[in-house]
């Protein structure tokens, strides 16, 4: 039976749904509203809160990704095929981010009072209890050969589907989660190993980066008799929050919080600025 976390059955959830915004709506803007709501939650301003997201043809780096020693290669060979490229400001290294995965942060608050690894567990108990009916083989363990490698990659027979990261801001924790739904995991590997292969060459590095196998990568429709669409999942989310909490709102941001939102999306945009310039 899985474990439902006391994270995940708060009085309220406020639900966030950006998962239908279209090819203009850039991943800077997805982790500037992040933080915002995370300094919301942390303040006591919002209830804990859940945000759907979705962006096409995006690979997000991670902060030691802009330290290879060709990045500016490695950056351009993703560009030509088609891909936009940012860095974030939460842990972890590089991931492929397309119309077929479906992202989730669950934003919590009392980062000081709850340890980093309960965040982490949460996650983990809210994406197993939210396939319960399709498979009880969810694991968590790294996948080292994966992209973005952590010790809480969620995997079905040694084939990695899902990652998590979590940045905590103030007094409040977003945990966020790519859950690839459809297409290849190989092939989005694939493009993650070439892109290591040209900015990395055969330079010795101080951070090891990961050795990509695209075979222990795949899709929850590969892996599992399903044909499940990025759309069903959301709407399986959303009535997995209202069996947790069974109260939902659906608020908007406030305007302290697009205030926050608006300074944080200008420093992401700096800092990206700043560690993928030519």
């Amino acid at each position: 039976m899985t474990r439902i976390h006391p994270l995940l059955t708060p009085e309220q959830y406020r639900f966030i749904d950006q998962s239908t915004l279209g090819p203009g709506f850039s991943a800077l803007q997805s982790f500037a509203m992040d933080d915002s709501l995370t300094m919301s939650v942390g303040q006591g301003l919002s209830p804990t809160t859940a945000r759907l997201w979705v962006h096409h043809d995006t690979i997000v780096l991670g902060i030691p990704d802009a330290r290879l020693p060709y990045i500016n290669k490695a950056v351009h060979f993703l560009k030509d095929n088609g891909y936009q490229v940012i860095v974030r400001n939460s842990g972890g290294l590089g991931v492929v981010l397309d119309e077929g995965v479906l992202n989730l942060s669950l934003i919590f608050p009392d980062s000081k009072t709850v340890n980093i690894h309960e965040g982490y567990e949460a996650m983990v108990g809210f994406v197993r209890y939210l396939f319960k009916s399709y498979t009880d083989k969810i694991e968590a363990y790294e996948i080292t050969q994966s992209y973005c490698p952590g010790t809480y990659d969620l995997s079905i027979d040694g084939k990695k589907f899902a990652g998590i990261s979590q940045r905590r801001v103030k007094n409040g924790s977003a945990v966020q989660v790519y859950l690839d739904i459809t297409g290849s995991g190989a092939k989005r590997a694939g493009l993650m190993r070439e892109f290591y292969s040209i900015g990395k060459k055969e330079e010795q590095t101080r951070f090891l980066y990961p050795e990509i196998d695209p075979k222990v990568m795949a899709s929850l429709n590969e892996l599992l008799p399903l044909r499940l669409s990025v759309p069903e999942v959301r709407n399986m989310i959303l009535m997995t929050l209202q069996e947790l909490s069974g109260k939902l709102v659906t608020d908007g941001l406030n305007e302290v919080e697009a205030g926050w939102f608006d300074k944080r999306f200008e420093q992401m945009i700096d800092r990206n600025r700043k560690a993928l310039e030519n």
